[in-house]
């Protein structure tokens, strides 16, 4: 899909965008969110429906990934950081945010520090964060390895461009974080405000059930759909995935 290519230079990274630009003033701007290892086109499918109903539709490249740059860090916080200096830049006032993966931590960010700019919300595929240290000690599923997590991410990818350009460091710099106990992330889940969808995949998919319910619970207007296909439900169940957040995202 062809949209038009920009570049925003943030405090310290290079973030590069794709904008469809502004169809009607009526309509909130969707922004989509790839997850690690990938880029910005594999949204390009659901985007070509979002612009072809009217919407707005922006589209980063993730540090580290596609056209944007390499920094030395790669805290989870930072992806979310990003989006929301990125929405600043924009003048977006009202945004709709769809992140996969690390891309579905990074929107939850924005939603959680900025309550107001996120109309709706939907996180696919989001692996969930350690709650606490003793947690660790008893964690026994849908817990991604480094091999894991890298195949799982390069599958997504249909852009040879795009494994080329992501930068592997933060493999397992990623892991790292999956690992370390992140309770403020849990507790900031109560802050968002937006009507929130989540979805889970089913064999193959990295949420771990018994930590999603208790997200499900702690967000104020969250709901879960659950789907047969592995970590990407966007490519492997596209007209599943689109029956069910289309629908969600055309909502007032």
């Amino acid at each position: 899909m062809d949209l038009t290519v920009s570049r925003a230079a943030l405090d310290d990274v290079r973030i590069a965008y794709r904008d469809s630009g502004a169809v009607s003033l009526d309509t909130v701007p969707v922004l989509l969110v790839h997850g690690m290892g990938g880029d910005g086109h594999t949204w390009d499918r659901f985007a070509h429906t979002l612009v072809q109903s009217g919407r707005r539709v922006i589209i980063p490249d993730l540090r580290g990934h596609g056209r944007s740059s390499h920094t030395d860090s790669y805290l989870f916080d930072e992806f979310g950081a990003d989006l929301l200096e990125l929405c600043d830049r924009l003048g977006l006032t009202t945004v709709d945010l769809v992140g996969h993966s690390l891309g579905g931590y990074a929107v939850s960010c924005v939603a959680q520090e900025r309550p107001k700019l996120v109309r709706r919300l939907v996180i696919e595929e989001c692996p969930l964060p350690l709650r606490s240290g003793d947690e660790e000690m008893t964690l026994t599923r849908r817990f991604p390895s480094v091999p894991e997590l890298w195949h799982a991410t390069t599958s997504l990818i249909r852009h040879p461009r795009a494994v080329l350009a992501f930068d592997r460091s933060m493999t397992r710099t990623a892991l790292e974080q999956f690992r370390k106990p992140n309770p403020e992330w849990w507790d900031r889940l109560r802050d968002i405000t937006a009507p929130t969808l989540v979805l889970r995949g089913g064999p193959g998919g990295m949420v771990d059930p018994a930590k999603l319910e208790i997200m499900r619970t702690d967000i104020p207007n969250c709901s879960v759909s659950v789907f047969s296909s592995g970590h990407s439900i966007h490519r492997d169940r596209y007209r599943d995935f689109e029956a069910t957040v289309a629908p969600f995202l055309a909502a007032h």
